[in-house]
C-alpha cells in the first residue's frame, strides 16, 4: 500500500509539473506577443510624434509656406469654413463644426 501511495504521488507530481509548465509557456508566449505589440506601437508613436513636432512648429510652417506656396496662402476667417457632404443623390454644404463644439 505504501508503494502504491508513493508511485501515485510521483505520478501526480509529474502530471502537475507538466500542466504548470504548459500554462507557464502559454503565459510567456502571451507576454512576448504583448511586448512585441507595445514595441511596434511605441515605434509608430515616436515617428508620429516626431513628424507632428517637426511639422507643426511655427518656424517650420512659415518656412514651408515660403518654400512651397509663395503667396498662394491667404488668411481665412474660421467661420467661413464649410464642409461638403456628397452622396449619390445630392451634394450638401454645411457649416464646419469643431470636435469640442456642441
Amino acid at each position: 500500500m505504501k508503494k502504491f501511495l508513493v508511485i501515485s504521488l510521483i505520478l501526480f507530481l509529474i502530471l502537475f509539473t507538466a500542466i504548470v509548465k504548459n500554462s507557464t509557456k502559454r503565459i510567456d508566449d502571451l507576454i512576448f506577443t504583448s511586448q512585441e505589440n507595445i514595441r511596434d506601437l511605441k515605434k509608430d508613436f515616436d515617428i508620429t510624434k516626431l513628424e507632428n513636432d517637426y511639422l507643426s512648429s511655427t518656424e517650420k510652417l512659415l518656412e514651408f509656406q515660403n518654400l512651397y506656396f509663395d503667396n498662394e496662402l491667404i488668411k481665412k476667417n474660421i467661420q467661413e469654413i464649410k464642409t461638403l457632404n456628397m452622396s449619390l443623390e445630392k451634394i450638401e454644404i454645411s457649416q464646419f463644426n469643431f470636435i469640442n463644439e456642441w
